[in-house]
């Protein structure tokens, strides 16, 4: 189905109208399924504009949306504590970083040395009612809402074209790209909790035109060549097509569009030819392809992100940004509760996070945060390093209804850390305090609402906009307000 923008109502300001959308059926005959992706994906986009919104509003060109599915554990990396029982403190050693008096632990020896180009969240909270279920809290961090069926532990429904669009979905939708390139890439796997997958990682009620591209790697998560062997075939022409014959096929979709007069009328002035264009120019110029390649970088490039899959897929958002995408996101390459390199260390906190996990986080975020930093794009690109909860202050308690063993830790959504970085963000700064274990904080907590606020904010869209659901009823992005602390 074409979906094509309904005239604006004066009452609407610079909000989405809530004749957002005229569908337009038999839309298959115009031809390309990716330039209709396109139009969805711009046509009905209303900018908030170009006034002024306060600091840091509108100063990101791009999104790298780092996710660490599965909770990591704030007292064992970022929010180190001294002079508290056994059960608390980390097994992990403090260490000195580049900020005088701020520690994280001797797992993060690469991050803690960039921490001058960062803000660090320490009190990112669910207060006053904490999400101990992955699900769910992986849905309202990325949606900004709460899914029905929430329960401590255990399962939610599966995703469904009735929730609420993931952040990036709305970005693409309010702020398409303006070359042509994927506005939005989601990578190497999906949001997952056991058999729940998905959930909170798509368009939702915007529709699978906003859904972002999703590049999932054959391989098991134990895989760390995955990245190696990416296949991006919807992405350039067939052999036996040549452009010539593509730039064909547009003559022949044109001729036709041109027999359609109503279909020509009610399009007319939203610009649709310019779409199919960017459709045809994505193919056509290679420019996705080219940017998806990464053999083209050099070998210790490579290397210095960690030739791994959450290194790799790192350094090809950072190459996905410079090409033009609008939002990638990263998730962990590992699905949320379960062994190995998950965050979700109920056991084998110790050798878990110092052997697998940790070594990956530091040398990858660090980084890409000095290379957009060296390369200037740091300050057009925002970071944000997040999971859907923390760990319990505690070693070997149950909060949630998870057995835990001595070495490990329970869900804990009422105190953890987050980092962020880039486009009008504070460098070098810290961003409110955690009591003495780290199990609430003592000032400027941060709701997960609040910090969606702020990405959105970031990029140049009032947290405030309305869109409209399935039911066509008005819904706000965000319930929350925009975190002014972190934005210089």
């Amino acid at each position: 189905m074409l979906v094509i923008p309904g005239a604006a109502a004066a009452s609407d300001c610079d909000r989405v109208t809530r004749r957002d959308l005229l569908r337009v059926g038999g839309s298959g005959v115009l031809g390309l399924s990716l330039g209709q992706l396109l139009t969805l994906q711009g046509a009905t986009a209303k900018a908030n504009g170009k006034d002024e919104g306060g600091p840091g509003f509108g100063k990101a060109k791009g999104v790298i949306f780092v996710y660490l599915q599965g909770g990591p554990s704030h007292l064992d990396l970022w929010d180190p504590k001294d002079n508290v029982p056994d059960k608390v403190k980390s097994v992990f050693a403090p260490r000195d970083t580049v900020l005088p008096g701020v520690k994280v632990t001797e797992l993060l020896p690469k991050i803690g040395q960039v921490l001058d180009k960062t803000t660090l969240i320490r009190t990112m909270s669910y207060t006053p009612n904490g999400l101990f279920n992955h699900t769910a809290a992986i849905y309202q961090m990325h949606t900004g809402y709460t899914t029905d069926k929430v329960s401590a532990s255990g399962q939610l429904e599966p995703p469904s074209p009735k929730d609420f669009p993931t952040l990036g979905s709305n970005i693409i939708k309010l702020k398409p790209p303006t070359v042509p390139m994927l506005p939005f890439v989601m990578m190497p796997r999906p949001l997952q909790e056991s058999n729940v997958v998905g959930k909170g990682g798509s368009a939702g009620f915007l529709g699978k035109g906003y859904d972002p591209y999703l590049l999932y790697p054959p391989g098991d998560d134990l895989d760390m060549a995955k990245m190696d062997r990416i296949r991006t075939d919807d992405l350039k022409l067939r052999e036996e097509t040549t452009a010539a014959r593509m730039e064909r096929r547009a003559t022949l979709r044109e001729t036709i569009s041109k027999g359609m007069p109503e279909i020509e009328a009610a399009v007319a002035k939203h610009d649709l030819d310019e779409y199919y264009g960017k459709a045809l120019g994505l193919v056509t110029s290679g420019r996705a392809k080219r940017a998806f390649d990464l053999s083209e970088e050099k070998p210790a490039v490579r290397e210095r992100f960690g030739k791994n899959t959450f290194g790799q897929c790192l350094l090809l958002a950072r190459r996905l940004v410079e090409a033009g995408t609008r939002f990638v996101e990263v998730v962990w390459p590992k699905v949320a509760n379960s062994d190995n390199h998950s965050w979700d260390v109920h056991a084998g906190l110790s050798k878990r996070m110092k052997d697998q996990a940790a070594p990956m986080l530091d040398t990858g975020v660090s980084a890409l945060i000095e290379d957009l930093d060296q390369s200037g794009l740091l300050k057009e690109t925002l970071v944000v390093v997040v999971g859907e909860f923390g760990r319990s202050p505690q070693r070997g308690v149950s909060t949630s209804g998870n057995q835990n063993q001595d070495d490990g830790r329970d869900h804990w959504p009422y105190c953890y850390t987050g980092l962020v970085a880039g486009a009008g963000v504070r460098r070098g700064h810290v961003h409110g305090k955690s009591d003495k274990t780290a199990s609430a904080p003592v000032e400027n907590p941060v709701h997960p609402t609040e910090l969606l606020a702020t990405i959105y904010h970031s990029v140049g869209i009032k947290p405030e906009t309305i869109v409209y659901n399935h039911l066509n009823q008005p819904r706000e992005l965000v319930k929350g307000e925009v975190v002014s602390g972190i934005l210089g």
